[in-house]
């Protein structure tokens, strides 16, 4: 699949539409109605165009990415993980700690209000992640050290003196 040329100039939103009219089949049509849907959702989202031509939408952080290959349409949430989907919408990445996404092949379709719910999940917790104060406001407390507590690197090295290696068994050759 050929990229889309960034020009210096061109917003994000004018990259994601070209990218579209690029792909000109399924899966442009597919990116374009999740396009939809999530600015219906937030009227704010931000679009962004990064990583030498992925669609990012983002509010208070990224709410997810849309990727176009040749037999799926990926739409990775950034904190998926962390997202509840009772609708069961994620079907890939789910093995990971952070990420979900959503694979949509040719003729399927994504279910509206799930996907909606969703991306308003995803605002909320990174709304949520914003609201929370910065480390350089809370007091600093200091931990007192004590004479018989180490680092773990110390802990390591000790541990290794304090135990000898044992010799590796090699079989004969015959």
């Amino acid at each position: 699949m050929k990229k889309s040329a960034a020009s210096p100039g061109e917003s994000a939103s004018a990259l994601i539409s070209k990218r579209i009219a690029e792909l000109g089949d399924w899966r442009g049509s597919t990116l374009a109605r999740m396009r939809k849907l999530i600015s219906e959702e937030d009227p704010e989202v931000i679009e962004e165009w990064k990583w030498m031509g992925t669609p990012v939408w983002s509010h208070d952080g990224m709410i997810c990415t849309g990727e176009s290959y040749k037999s799926v349409v990926k739409l990775t949430f950034a904190k998926g993980a962390s997202l509840e989907d009772p609708a069961r919408l994620f079907n890939s990445s789910l093995d990971g700690n952070v990420r979900r996404a959503i694979d949509i092949h040719e003729g399927e379709e994504v279910d509206a209000a799930a996907f909606r719910a969703l991306v308003r999940e995803a605002i909320a917790l990174n709304s949520a992640g914003r609201a929370k104060p910065s480390g350089a406001a809370k007091s600093p407390t200091k931990r007192k050290s004590s004479p018989t507590s180490a680092t773990p690197r110390a802990k390591a090295k000790s541990r290794a003196q304090a135990t000898p290696r044992a010799k590796p068994k090699l079989r004969a050759k015959k």
